[in-house]
């Protein structure tokens, strides 16, 4: 069986709650990344967009950075957490104001792969052109 390499992609303070990112997270988790991208460009959710990123991002570190091959990546791990919250006011009746969060989200992307496959080393080219001896006299 072929090596699998794992590579990382994180998406950090996405302004979207993270039980919305979820919903769409669970749609695409343990899926090959080919499947993903294309389920997550016909949800009709706001989160679909943060999450193909992350998702694409994590495809491009794995084929540019580490040398894996596009076609083998799955997604193993999609994790959702809390980020900050940015405490707010809302102006309300009466000169007072009532709190509320404004809440983030932050995104942990693994996806693994195969390495591509090398292609064996060309043979060194001797005869290509043929070589003309030049006579002396």
């Amino acid at each position: 069986m072929a090596e699998q390499y794992t590579v990382r992609s994180y998406a950090k303070g996405v302004d979207i709650a993270p039980r919305k990112v979820s919903i769409v997270a669970s749609l695409v988790r343990n899926r090959s990344v080919a499947d993903a991208l294309v389920i997550l460009d016909h949800v009709p959710r706001r989160a679909g967009l943060p999450v193909k990123k992350a998702i694409a991002s994590a495809q491009a570190n794995a084929v540019n950075n580490h040398g894996l091959d596009a076609k083998s990546l799955q997604i193993t791990t999609l994790s959702v957490t809390v980020g900050k919250r940015m405490k707010r006011f809302k102006p309300h009746m009466r000169g007072m104001a009532l709190p509320f969060e404004k809440i983030s989200t932050n995104m942990l992307v693994e996806v693994t792969g195969a390495p591509k496959a090398k292609k064996p080393a060309a043979k060194p080219a001797a005869d290509k052109a043929p070589k003309v001896e030049e006579e002396t006299k």
